[in-house]
């Protein structure tokens, strides 16, 4: 039954407790009013959170750095504040979340190109940079717009339309600027333990960034569009992406330790084109500049729900500790077997272990 129907049924009852007294009682006692039902909120749910983390090898493309023994070093810690918001209408879910992440030395901010350098060659220790990344996602539930169960059926809870879209900006000198929109569907399925997983197959389309590399003027005065960029700016074909995320209680573990519950996410979105928006340029191979599938992955966050085994249920997920590992391979569409001077070296083509990213890390997220 739908939330609408449920107001209409608690209405009826009323009306039907009244009815049942009879005319002839009628007129012998008071007359009382029915009572309205209550309206249901807009929001059914709304849940807000903080987090803090830090994630000892961080990774931006491009940015590495030679250690003396010659290996090089293209990772970098991070610190990552988080908030996440999330709601439940009537029709649908929305959840929206903003990070800032502040990098080390090893990813400098501008005016250095790489670590210890400036645009200029002169030698600089440059702050680390900072990212700010938003993301929002929203469905519309096919069961609550048709007013039906038709679509939950076994495993099956729903299907509902989902939009989205994401955002960035980091103050390196590349001074990326990532503006992309998803549409597409999702199917809900339920996981023992009050779990579930979300698959949703999605059009992709990064309809600007932003290359500071590649800006006419810089290194190159033109033609525009051949060989540079008129104004830095960047502009991806729509292509294909696949996002899923799932969640679920450690219930059978004994009832005093269900205090563990684990989750994750992947996301695979397709080739969009050449990196610098910039075919003319790409060469063969290891000198190719042509976007790779990409994968953005936490398959694995284990979750100590603190403030339930210190407070009780009443408090459950009002304090988490947590710890993921995080896998993040041809980062930003950027072929970590390619790419020179960014995801390889160019002379050698050795990796500069910038492109793919691999590490535990851990956190705190506080519930308000």
């Amino acid at each position: 039954m739908s939330f609408r129907l449920k107001a209409i049924a608690a209405t009826a009852l009323s009306l039907a407790t009244l009815a049942t007294g009879g005319l002839a009682q009628a007129a012998d006692l008071p007359v009382k009013a029915a009572k309205k039902a209550p309206d249901l909120p807009f929001f059914l749910v709304i849940d807000n959170r903080v987090s803090f983390s830090w994630m000892p090898k961080g990774t931006d493309p491009g940015m590495w750095s030679v250690n003396p023994n010659g290996s090089i070093n293209g990772t970098t810690p991070k610190q990552v504040y988080s908030f996440t918001h999330f709601d439940l209408w009537a029709y649908g879910t929305n959840f929206f979340t903003i990070s800032m992440f502040k990098s080390g030395h090893n990813d400098p901010a501008s005016p250095c190109v790489a670590p210890g350098v400036t645009i200029t060659g002169g030698a600089a220790d440059c702050a680390g940079a900072t990212e700010i990344y938003g993301l929002f996602r929203s469905t519309f539930g096919w069961n609550e717009l048709f007013d039906t169960k038709a679509f939950t059926a076994g495993p099956l809870r729903n299907i509902s339309f989902e939009v989205g879209m994401d955002g960035n900006s980091e103050n390196t000198f590349l001074a990326p600027a990532k503006r992309d929109v998803v549409a597409g569907l999702q199917f809900a399925f339920d996981l023992p333990y009050k779990g579930y997983i979300n698959v949703a197959p999605l059009m992709y389309w990064e309809f600007s960034n932003h290359n500071a590399f590649t800006q006419c003027g810089l290194f190159v005065a033109g033609p525009a569009g051949v060989v540079c960029n008129a104004d830095g700016n960047v502009s991806y074909n729509p292509t294909w992406a696949v996002e899923i995320n799932y969640y679920m209680d450690l219930g059978f573990l004994p009832p005093n330790m269900q205090f563990w519950s684990i989750s994750g996410r992947a996301g695979w979105y397709g080739a969009k084109g050449d990196s610098n928006g910039l075919p003319a340029l790409s060469g063969p191979g290891r000198f190719s500049t042509a976007t790779k599938i990409e994968l953005n992955s936490e398959p694995i966050r284990l979750t100590f729900d603190a403030s339930k085994a210190a407070w009780g249920d009443k408090y459950s997920h009002f304090v988490d500790l947590w710890v993921a590992y995080r896998y993040w391979q041809n980062k930003f569409g950027l072929d970590h077997n390619a790419m020179p001077g960014v995801c390889t070296v160019a002379a050698t083509g050795q990796s500069t272990n910038s492109c793919t990213e691999s590490t535990v890390y851990g956190g705190v997220t506080v519930k308000f």
